[in-house]
């Protein structure tokens, strides 16, 4: 009867720290000195690089398998239509500066001294024509000229009267230069041209394509001669610093930890290194959809993703590498700058 009972007893414990296990999965088995213990995984970060034109491609720099850089070339279509937008553009834009820069120079010297001689011919013709018709008036009172001779001279006189008033017009817009009212368009139409100019070198910069960040080439999509476009990426590549970790808590834990908190991580590979990490992410939702009524065991089960940030400068964390987080509490913020 004792062996029953014994046995029973044994039964009860392992059924009850198997229940435990079950029901918390996720709970840390390490919270000493105030340290929540999570474990997850290096995951995958990448990101498609296409060019920004469409356009046949025509050099490809990095293979599979190598590391860039920032700002690094990595590829460019044909660029031949391009530049000659770009010198279209820029030609465009130096005659229209010389419009503007002529319209705010007013006119030459040599255009003013014109303009009076022209106005001053004028008026010597509409004077002797003035003279001539006043003569021919009086004779025709005489009756010593006919009235076809009269009638010539009087024309003459108004239409020399009329040149002489143009002349003087022309003169004094000569003088005054031009209005500010075309200065003002042509001012516009030069900062229209900038832009257009602007432009065309944005999308000649467009067709060529640099690297965003430190990263891996993980596959190269297209080769030279092939017709990219945005909707078509030349490489995706893998991002390596910072990395990041996969890792869940669970819903009990959830209020002891908050983004920005700081983090320590380390792995099997490197036992004696750590890595400095901040939670950059908690999951606003659980894993899975609950029931509409729970019990106080049924809420344990809930568990929240956690996105841990790691510097990884040397690129020693590996796609899907488990590793070990320990979050420090009553941190808000933590002290490693994300890049």
């Amino acid at each position: 009867m004792k062996r029953v009972i014994r046995l029973i007893l044994l039964l009860a414990i392992v059924a009850g720290v198997g229940a435990a296990l079950y029901w918390r999965p996720w709970e840390s088995p390490d919270e000493s000195n105030g340290r929540l213990v999570l474990y997850g995984n290096i995951d995958r970060r990448q990101v498609d690089l296409a060019l920004n034109v469409s356009e046949r491609i025509a050099v490809i720099h990095p293979e599979e398998g190598d590391r860039i850089r920032p700002r690094q070339l990595l590829a460019h279509a044909e660029l031949e239509r391009f530049e000659i937008e770009v010198e279209a553009a820029r030609a465009a834009l130096e005659a229209q500066r010389q419009v503007v820069a002529r319209l705010e120079a007013g006119s030459r010297p040599e255009e003013i001294e014109m303009a009076r001689a022209e106005a001053e011919a004028a008026h010597a013709d509409y004077l002797d024509a003035q003279r001539t018709y006043e003569r021919n008036r009086k004779l025709f009172e005489q009756k010593a000229v006919s009235q076809q001779t009269l009638d010539d001279s009087q024309r003459a006189f108004e239409s020399a009267k009329a040149r002489w008033h143009a002349a003087e017009a022309k003169r004094k817009l000569v003088e005054a230069g031009p209005r500010k009212e075309d200065i003002a368009e042509a001012r516009a139409v030069m900062k229209r041209l900038e832009s257009e100019l602007k432009l065309a070198e944005h999308v000649l910069d467009d067709a060529h394509l640099y690297s965003p960040c430190h990263g891996i080439i993980q596959e190269r999509l297209l080769e030279v001669g092939d017709m990219a476009s945005p909707a078509r990426p030349i490489f995706t590549v893998a991002l390596i610093d910072p990395v990041w970790v996969r890792a869940y808590v669970s819903e009990p834990d959830l209020g002891r930890i908050r983004e920005g908190m700081k983090a320590e991580i380390r792995t099997d590979s490197f036992p004696n290194k750590t890595y400095e990490g901040w939670v950059g992410f908690i999951s606003p939702t659980a894993e899975f959809t609950p029931k509409p009524v729970q019990t106080q065991e049924v809420r344990t089960r809930l568990v929240y993703e956690v996105r841990v940030f790691v510097k990884n400068p040397q690129g020693e964390l590996r796609l899907g590498m488990p590793v070990t987080v320990y979050l420090i509490e009553n941190i808000a913020q933590s002290e490693a700058a994300s890049p």
